[in-house]
């Protein structure tokens, strides 16, 4: 398809004097794709010469912004399809290249200015009451600083805005990446992000780790620490199963084999009591009643569902109660592996209970978590740290497109 624009007077980008027609030129530019087909405009480029003999600028060429960006391939339509496939239909940026018969970097080139310049307007975000907070491994090489090769830090501390929407729906949007597991990381971000964002978060949800938790304290003075309700559940998981494996290795000898009566419920253990079925539940009596010692599996197991009914209860102030319960009671338990979850849980008691006043859980820090994990294995991993937050921030939501 041939193009051009209509005419119109133009004026010189240097000093202003309306310019005379001087030729064409020829472009090719690649448009988003029709019944899966690509698209080739041929522009005729207008081409013009300044009347101002003084003017350093002689001829230009016209730039029609709307159409296509400076010396660029895809035209705007195209970049906007290409961000599109990324973000609704989990496309690579190679499988977008093909589809539009282009290369990877034609493609990245073309999308990548816009997403940079989303990720750089402030006005994202406003109006964030609720902050989640968790890190995830972005690479598996050296942690050595880019200027010497390396990717730096493995691990990535990612804000995700949990605000509830006037329906009841959490946002669950990915709100920036940035390089460490380290409070530093987390408030250094709070602090770029000014007083007005931080003195407009009430709620601020994160995992069990104290770096997260001082970075809280100093930036977010007013908000309510809220340890998540998964990783404290999944606490109470990892003792069962630390307690089965030395009760395995204190009775038999050796790890668990086919055949052992722990060995055999290790996978049902780790379910919730009120999802196990009649067979289940058999299983699991007739492997605790297997050896005395099974006795302490069993006190493990009923301690982690006591946790979990927490969580599990509908009225919040019953809930509530059994956590108090937890807290005074776990220390003193006899298994040391419940002990010590207690003692973790008595020393983060405040944020551990503000559970049940708020409601708030790091459930959408994690979804988004899960949708960066998708992402990372379809682009088959990605090398430059500002390429792939530019890549999550996208499929996260944390830009207004």
């Amino acid at each position: 398809m041939t193009i051009e624009s209509a005419p119109a007077l133009t004026g010189c980008p240097a000093c202003g004097t309306v310019a005379e027609a001087h030729s064409r030129r020829v472009v090719r530019l690649v448009d988003a794709p029709c019944f899966d087909t690509p698209v080739v405009l041929i522009w005729r480029k207008r081409r013009y010469r300044c009347r101002e003999h003084a003017c350093t600028t002689k001829t230009f060429t016209e730039q029609v912004p709307d159409l296509v960006r400076p010396r660029g391939l895809l035209t705007t339509r195209a970049a906007r399809w290409a961000i599109g496939q990324v973000r609704s239909e989990h496309a690579s940026v190679q499988g977008v290249a093909r589809q539009l018969g282009v290369r990877w970097r034609t493609v990245w080139s073309a999308i990548r200015p816009i997403l940079a310049a989303a990720a750089a307007d402030e006005t994202r975000f406003g109006g964030v009451s609720t902050l989640g907070v968790d890190e995830h491994v972005w690479h598996h090489v050296s942690t050595k600083a880019p200027q010497d090769g390396g990717r730096g830090p493995k691990e990535l501390t990612g804000m995700v805005d949990l605000t509830t929407d006037e329906n009841g729906q959490v946002r669950a949007r990915l709100l920036d990446l940035v390089q460490g597991r380290t409070r530093a990381a987390y408030a250094d971000w709070l602090q770029a992000r000014g007083k007005e964002f931080t003195a407009g978060v009430d709620v601020a949800t994160l995992d069990p780790f104290q770096g997260y938790k001082n970075a809280i304290d100093d930036e977010l003075a007013d908000a309510t620490a809220v340890l998540d309700a998964f990783h404290v559940v999944a606490l109470g998981t990892k003792c069962v199963d630390e307690v089965r494996r030395r009760v395995q290795q204190d009775t038999t000898g050796h790890r668990g084999r086919k055949g052992d009566p722990l060995y055999g419920i290790q996978t049902i253990l780790r379910a919730g009591a009120e999802n196990l079925t009649d067979k289940q539940r058999t299983r699991i009596e007739r492997a605790f009643a297997a050896h005395a010692e099974h006795e302490k599996v069993d006190l493990t197991w009923q301690c982690a569902q006591q946790l979990r009914s927490a969580y599990k209860h509908v009225d919040k102030a019953e809930g509530r109660k059994i956590a108090e319960r937890i807290v005074a009671s776990f220390p003193s338990c006899p298994i040391p592996e419940i002990a010590r979850l207690g003692r973790t849980l008595r020393k983060w008691k405040e944020a551990f209970l503000a559970y049940f006043d708020t409601g708030a859980t790091n459930g959408g820090t994690e979804a988004i978590n899960g949708l960066i994990e998708l992402h990372r294995r379809i682009a088959r991993g990605l090398t430059n740290f500002e390429n792939y937050r530019l890549r999550m921030l996208l499929i996260g939501g944390g830009l207004n497109l």
